[in-house]
């Protein structure tokens, strides 16, 4: 069993006992989240879309850590007016363990 979840503008594929990587999220390692805005579930009856979500479901899961992503650097520059920059940063993520999808 699988469900498409809609966590924070992304789309993931989240099936029990997963971990997946979020943007962050200020929780508390242990703390528990739900995601209602769940867009597909497939078990074995069958497969069931929302429009846009399904009524009902949900998605349980548990903060595991919170994380930061690689360093992406960015460099800035015009030519000829002797500017140039170079910033960089990493992103925050925190990781979810999956840990039950609920249907109504």
């Amino acid at each position: 069993m699988y469900a498409l979840v809609e966590i924070k503008g992304h789309q993931f594929k989240a099936e029990k006992g997963a971990v997946l990587q979020i943007d962050h999220v200020a929780a508390e390692n242990g703390a528990a989240l739900e995601f209602e805005t769940v867009l597909l579930v497939s078990d074995d009856k069958g497969v069931q879309i929302g429009a846009p979500y399904i009524k009902g479901a949900k998605v349980t899961a548990s903060v595991s850590s919170q994380t930061r992503g690689p360093k992406v650097i960015s460099y800035k520059y015009k030519r000829r007016k002797s500017y140039h920059r170079t910033v960089g940063i990493r992103a925050m993520y925190t990781l979810v363990k999956i840990e039950d999808i609920v249907l109504a």
